[in-house]
């Protein structure tokens, strides 16, 4: 072959060209040189053609799975209604493809703004005390409950600082303005990126079934009991089809003067 990987020690290799073929002529030097398909050389025969797509589908559904926010799965989302929101998560917490809980909640509530956080569970629990803990300072120093807008910019602002060794976390806000009643959701990536939104958010390894559902089914100006069928009906559906999520949800419709939580039984496979 004209690359030989020859062992040096235990911890060193290097790749050394032999004198028996012309240098970068092998298969792999040639398609890496020339950047196309690999041709026969001194009589080869050729390698599979499709080989390269199938393997870069390997790759990349290995990349998935080994990520950190798909470690331990999980779904959340956030739907706006009238003068109402709501949010709610899945149940499950795993290792893959192994169940480890069944009662894993992912939503966290500080007053009346709820934070909802995939991701890697131990990031997950870590965040959620974190942010309690930022939320008490905020009611000790100012002697009043933090906003929804506040305690996004907040949110935004602590996932930025740890930018360099991010948590590897998915966060979701829900609550409605203490001035306004305007029901308020926004969503975030690793780094405290905000993303508003006026009908939904989701968030977890069960987001792409969730964005599908909630374009079916949500509607503008839902009342509590229509905000609620539909965002119930939107996670059982999309868990229904992630592997790495489900298990029975929690779902939290927020009102002026109420928080309504409720329990969800789903498919216990």
């Amino acid at each position: 072959m004209c690359c030989e990987i020859i062992l040096i020690s235990s911890n060193l290799l290097y790749l050394g060209f032999s004198d028996r073929w012309p240098r970068h002529s092998c298969l792999p030097c040639l398609a890496l040189q020339r950047n196309d398909e690999p041709k026969p050389v001194h009589g080869q025969t050729l390698r599979d053609p499709s080989r390269p797509q199938r393997l870069q589908q390997y790759r990349t559904a290995g990349d998935k799975m080994s990520s950190p926010f798909s470690i331990n799965g999980g779904a959340c989302v956030a739907m706006v209604g009238k003068d109402c929101v709501a949010i709610a998560c899945d149940l499950r917490l795993g290792l893959q493809a192994l169940t480890v809980s069944n009662n894993f909640p992912k939503i966290f509530q500080y007053g009346d703004v709820f934070l909802g956080l995939t991701g890697l569970a131990t990031d997950v629990t870590t965040v959620g005390d974190l942010f309690r803990y930022k939320v008490n300072m905020y009611r000790l120093r100012e002697e009043r409950n933090i906003a929804p807008t506040t305690f996004a910019n907040l949110v935004s602002s602590s996932l930025y600082e740890r930018r360099f060794g991010p948590y590897f976390v998915s966060p979701v806000v829900a609550g409605l303005d203490p001035k306004t009643g305007k029901p308020f959701i926004c969503g975030f990536d690793s780094i405290g990126c905000i993303d508003f939104a006026k009908d939904f958010i989701v968030s977890g390894t069960a987001s792409e079934q969730l964005f599908g559902m909630c374009e079916s089914l949500w509607e503008p100006d839902l009342g509590p009991d229509e905000l609620f069928e539909t965002i119930s009906q939107s996670l059982l559906n999309a868990v229904d089809r992630d592997a790495l999520s489900g298990w029975g949800a929690h779902v939290y419709i927020i009102e002026k003067d109420k928080v309504t939580k409720r329990l969800l039984k789903g498919r216990q496979d």
